[in-house]
C-alpha cells in the first residue's frame, strides 16, 4: 500500500475539496468517474458537494457516458479517474470524444510528486510519463502540481475543453497533492472563457459572392454544425440559396429530414456522391470530408468547395477549397448575413442546374426536383439487393421510438443502416462511435444522455459482440434507475467483420462468438428483459421504451449490408 494512504478521520479541506469546488463554481451539476486508490481525495470531496456523481464500472465506459453526456447538454462532463491503469483505461472513450468533438474535462490523480519525473520509485500505478500517453488523444494537457494551482488549472481546461472546436482535455494531479490540507477559502467564482472562432470578414465576403452566383450550390453539413448548435443558420441559408443539403453520419439531424431541399445521409452511395461531385459550389460545414464522409476517398469534387472548420488541422486537409476556420454558428450565421445583402440569384445568371444533366434540350430540374430524383435513385439501388428484413427492422425501431428521445447506437450493421437510413427526427438525437469507431459505445453513452435529461427515454443499440463491452453497466442503470432500453441484435458474433472477412477471403475468422443468454443475464441485474422477433420488435421495443427504469430487448437476427459502391469507383 501507499505511504499516503488517507486516514479514517481526515475530514478537513484538501486539494480534493479544490478540484470539486472549482468544478462546482464553473458550472458543473454532474460528474462521472470510477474511484481508485490515489484519487480518493478527490472522491472523498465529493461527498461535500453538491455535485452529483454518476460511478460506472469500467472506466472506458465511464468516458463514454461522459462524452454523450456533453454531446446531449453541449456543456464540459468531468470525468475522475485514477492512476495508470484507471486512467489508461480511458483512453478509447477519450479518442472518441476527440473525433466526435465532445467537451470531456479528465481528471485523473498520480502518484506522489516524489515520484514524478520519469524515475523508477516503484509506486503503485507508476508510469514513466502519465500525461505522454494522452498528448496525441486529446486537446490540450494539464498539470497542477500544488494545491493552489488547482483551480487555475481546471479553469484552463474546462475552458480547452469548450472553446470550439469541442473536445477532451486531460488533467492530472498527484496523491499528496490531493489530500494535502488547504487553508484558503473555498472557491466561489471562477471564470473559463471559452475562445469565440469568429471567420474572417474578406473570407465571408468571397463565400457569400461564390454561393450567390453558383448554378448548382450544394451543402454538405457535419457534426461540426450539431455540435455547434448551427441548425437554425444551416436551414436558413440553404432556403435562401435553395441549395440541397446532405448531411455526414455525425452530422444528421442537422437538417430535417423530410425537408424538399434533404439529400438526407447516404454517404456511403455512389449518386449521392456524383450528386456532390456535380455541384459548381459545394459548402462543407462542420466536416473535414475524411474516410465516411468521402464515400471512403473517392469523392471528388469538380467545381469550388468552401469549407468552414473550426479544426484547424481538418481545413483542407483531404480538398483544396476556400477555407474558413470558424466555428460552424458563426460561420453560418455570417454567411446568412452577406447573402442576404448580396441579394437573391439574379434572373441573368441562367437557370440554375441543380442535378447530373437530363436529356438534351431539356429544362434543368428544379433543386427540390433533383433531391427527389436522387433519393429516388438511392431507393431503387437498395431495393434491388433483397434487403427487406434489415429495413423493416430499423423501420421498427424508428416507430417504437418517440420523437422526442435519443438514441445512441454501437458499432455493428443495424447502426450502419441508421447512420444512412435512420430519421433521429430531431438535431442532437443520434450519437454513435463512428468517429474513432471502437466498440461499446452504445450502452453507456446512452446512461450518459439519461443521466442528462431523466425524463426522456433512451435508446441504445449494440450487436451481441458490441455488448459484452457494456455488460457491467447494467449494474449501472439499476443503481441509478435510468430510463435506457438497450436493443441487442444477437448474430452469434461480431457481424460486420463477419461480412468484410467473408467477401475478402471466401470465410471468416475469430467472428463468431459464445454469448450469454442476454435475457436471464439481465434478470439477473434486476432488469427487466424479453426475447423478440423481426415481427414483434415494433410492439415489444415500444413496451419497453413506455415502462420506467432500465430494460433490455433482445432480437436474434443476422442482418446484412447493402452493397457499397465506393469500390467501383
Amino acid at each position: 500500500m501507499s505511504s499516503t494512504h488517507p486516514t479514517a478521520t481526515r475530514h478537513r479541506r484538501n486539494g480534493g475539496d479544490l478540484v470539486v469546488e472549482s468544478l462546482a463554481a464553473l458550472g458543473a451539476r454532474t460528474v462521472f468517474g470510477l474511484p481508485g486508490q490515489h484519487a480518493l481525495g478527490v472522491f472523498d470531496a465529493l461527498r461535500r458537494s453538491a455535485l452529483r456523481y454518476v460511478g460506472l464500472r469500467v472506466e472506458n465506459n465511464a468516458g463514454f457516458a461522459a462524452d454523450a453526456y456533453a454531446r446531449a447538454t453541449h456543456g464540459v462532463a468531468p470525468l475522475l479517474v485514477s492512476t495508470g491503469p484507471g486512467a489508461l483505461m480511458t483512453l478509447a472513450a477519450l479518442q472518441e470524444a476527440a473525433a466526435g468533438s465532445a467537451a470531456v474535462l479528465a481528471i485523473g490523480s498520480q502518484v506522489p510528486l516524489a515520484g514524478l519525473g520519469g524515475g523508477r520509485h516503484g509506486y503503485l500505478h507508476e508510469l514513466a510519463d502519465q500525461s505522454a500517453s494522452f498528448r496525441g488523444v486529446v486537446k490540450s494537457v494539464h498539470t497542477a502540481r500544488t494545491a493552489s494551482q488547482i483551480p487555475s488549472a481546471v479553469a484552463a481546461a474546462w475552458e480547452s475543453a469548450l472553446s470550439a472546436p469541442h473536445g477532451p482535455v486531460w488533467l492530472e494531479i498527484p496523491q499528496d497533492v490531493l489530500l494535502a490540507e488547504v487553508d484558503v477559502p473555498p472557491v466561489a467564482q471562477l471564470h473559463a472563457t471559452p475562445r469565440e472562432l469568429l471567420p474572417r470578414p474578406e473570407l465571408i465576403a468571397a463565400a457569400a459572392s461564390r454561393l450567390t452566383r453558383a448554378r448548382r450550390p450544394v451543402i454538405l453539413a457535419g457534426g461540426g454544425v450539431v455540435r455547434a448548435g448551427a441548425e437554425a443558420e444551416l436551414l436558413a441559408l440553404a432556403e435562401q440559396l435553395r441549395a440541397p443539403v446532405a448531411t455526414t453520419f455525425g452530422g444528421k439531424g442537422a437538417f430535417p429530414w423530410e425537408h424538399p431541399l434533404s439529400l438526407r445521409s447516404w454517404m456511403e452511395d455512389r449518386h449521392t456522391t456524383t450528386f456532390l461531385e456535380d455541384a459548381d459550389t459545394l459548402l462543407v460545414v462542420g466536416s473535414g470530408m475524411g474516410e465516411l464522409s468521402s464515400n471512403y476517398h473517392t469523392f471528388r469534387p469538380r467545381g469550388r468547395v468552401v469549407q468552414i472548420e473550426a479544426d484547424l488541422g481538418k481545413l483542407e486537409s483531404n480538398h483544396a477549397a476556400l477555407g474558413i476556420h470558424a466555428d460552424a454558428r458563426a460561420g453560418l450565421a455570417a454567411l446568412v448575413k452577406a447573402v442576404g445583402e448580396e441579394g437573391e440569384v439574379q434572373e441573368d445568371h441562367g437557370p440554375r442546374d441543380t442535378g447530373p444533366a437530363g436529356e438534351a434540350g431539356a429544362e434543368p430540374p428544379t433543386p427540390e426536383a433533383a433531391v427527389a430524383a436522387l433519393l429516388a435513385r438511392v431507393h431503387d439501388r437498395i431495393a434491388g439487393q433483397e434487403l427487406d428484413l434489415e429495413q423493416r427492422i430499423l423501420a421498427s425501431v424508428r416507430d417504437a421510438l418517440p420523437d422526442g428521445a435519443v438514441s445512441c447506437w454501437d458499432m455493428t450493421i443495424l447502426a450502419y443502416w441508421a447512420w444512412s437510413a435512420f430519421d433521429p427526427r430531431r438535431s442532437n438525437a443520434l450519437h454513435s462511435a463512428q468517429g474513432a469507431g471502437g466498440l461499446g459505445y452504445g450502452y453507456p453513452a446512452a446512461l450518459g444522455v439519461a443521466v442528462a435529461d431523466p425524463a426522456r427515454p433512451v435508446l441504445a443499440v449494440s450487436g451481441d459482440g458490441g455488448a459484452m463491452y457494456s455488460i457491467a453497466e447494467l449494474a449501472t442503470a439499476r443503481q441509478y434507475d435510468l430510463p435506457v432500453t438497450w436493443l441487442i441484435v444477437d448474430d452469434g458474433g461480431y457481424g460486420i467483420l463477419r461480412e468484410y472477412m467473408t467477401d475478402a477471403f471466401g470465410e471468416a475468422t475469430a467472428t463468431e462468438l459464445t454469448r450469454p443468454d442476454f435475457v436471464a443475464l439481465a434478470g439477473s441485474f434486476g432488469v427487466p428483459a424479453v426475447r423478440t422477433s423481426p415481427e414483434r420488435l415494433r410492439t415489444d421495443l415500444a413496451a419497453a421504451l413506455a415502462a420506467p427504469g432500465p430494460s433490455v430487448v433482445v432480437l436474434p437476427a443476422r442482418l446484412r449490408m447493402f452493397a457499397p459502391t465506393h469500390l467501383d469507383a
